[in-house]
């Protein structure tokens, strides 16, 4: 089933067509390019925030950069990956045309109106994404009654809950810090990443880097798996102390043998392989830091960027280079412009996590760093593909 989505552009060459505007063909197109550009392009509405020229709008500072990472970015391509994923899982149809067109709409009025004075609509808008891609998701699912991955289903419920407990949050309407549910729709996508991960990681690899052997063990799958949606459930349940210090670290510890049994070093001449190896490598270092948080040893926001910086925007970049060149009909190779990005991405990561750790003095620069870093990297991705997401695939083929 997954093998579907990772060989289906390896084995067809490309045939030249004439040039047509296919942008709302499939949704990895008009997602992708949003996410990029959006990534790209916040570091410009910080800089904004901070002189004051942004001072009307409903979120700010910490709380609109941690929002939008999430609800906005993150989600973004969530979204085109699984109405990708999805059309191969089931055989059916998922948004195109103007139902895609609407829906990247909706995406994009959210993070317009987080940047005014209108909590109410800012909050619909945002909510309402994730709940729309859902309703969308799960139409072609269930008629394929592809039961195997209904759960998709549930997690994007479960990010539109999370983006509705915020703002009410926010708004002092419940008695929840905003953070919390930041909190939890991270562990959600730490979630989805793991599952994800685990179905195509091996495979890539063993289809990408001869002898490579990448192997998964049923057992520790499911305890890497079971371990993940506990620390979900403990932050729901607000749990402190030695037992999540202990869940963290099992489930650290989980996750860096499930690493280890991918043969990560035997992908290094294979930039388009290596670099989810590198992103995933991430998950493990974001819980032992979040331990070490509990611990008193050093501070959240280590873990939170290694999660976020580290793992999400290195799957991401690798993903989103990944599956569009493949479902355009081109080769599954890493140009100078990706592995540039691959790069960038990574030495961000770098940069946020550690150097704050060994160098608090430096926590500023460390920041702006990592930030033009992060910039720097999906501005690349966003300019190299923005044509390649327009245009018709390479080999004639729909999508």
């Amino acid at each position: 089933m997954h093998a579907r989505l990772a060989h289906v552009d390896e084995t067809s060459p490309p045939t030249p067509v004439a040039p047509k505007f296919a942008l709302w063909e499939l949704g990895f197109r008009p997602f992708y390019l949003l996410a990029s550009a959006f990534a790209a392009i916040s570091v410009g509405v910080w800089a904004l925030q901070f002189t004051g020229h942004l001072s009307h709008a409903y979120l700010q500072g910490p709380a609109w950069h941690a929002h939008e990472m999430l609800f906005g970015f993150t989600l973004a391509v969530v979204v085109g990956f699984l109405f990708t994923a999805g059309r191969n899982w089931t055989g059916r149809p998922t948004p195109k045309g103007p139902a895609l067109a609407a829906l990247a709409a909706l995406w994009l009025a959210g993070r317009i109106l987080v940047l005014t004075p209108f909590p109410v609509a800012a909050a619909v808008a945002s909510a309402a994404f994730p709940a729309a891609a859902a309703v969308a998701l799960a139409i072609p699912l269930v008629a394929a009654r592809n039961r195997r991955n209904y759960f998709f289903i549930g997690v994007l419920l479960a990010l539109a809950g999370a983006d509705v407990l915020f703002h009410l949050a926010q708004a002092g309407v419940v008695s929840v810090a905003p953070w919390a549910s930041i909190q939890a729709g991270l562990d959600v996508i730490l979630f989805i990443m793991t599952v994800m991960a685990g179905r195509v990681v091996p495979m890539f690899t063993n289809n990408g880097v001869m002898g490579a052997a990448a192997k998964s063990i049923p057992s520790l799958e499911r305890f890497v798996l079971g371990s993940t949606l506990a620390v979900l459930v403990a932050d729901l349940a607000s749990l402190r102390g030695p037992a999540l210090v202990a869940l963290l670290a099992l489930c650290a510890l989980a996750h860096l043998m499930r690493w280890l049994l991918w043969q990560p070093w035997k992908t290094l001449r294979t930039p388009v392989v290596w670099v989810l190896h590198v992103a995933y490598l991430w998950i493990p270092v974001h819980l032992a830091l979040r331990a070490f948080a509990a611990l008193g040893w050093s501070e959240a926001s280590a873990a939170t960027h290694a999660l976020t910086v580290g793992a999400i925007g290195g799957l991401v970049i690798g993903m989103m280079t990944r599956t569009a060149r493949g479902h355009t009909g081109r080769p599954l190779r890493a140009g100078r412009s990706e592995i540039a990005s691959y790069v960038l991405v990574a030495l961000a990561a770098g940069v946020r996590t550690f150097v704050p750790l060994v160098a608090p003095v430096q926590t500023l620069v460390a920041v702006v760093v990592s930030a033009v870093l992060w910039s720097a990297a999906f501005g690349i991705y966003a300019v190299t593909y923005a044509p390649i997401l327009m245009r018709a695939r390479q080999d004639g083929r729909p999508g």
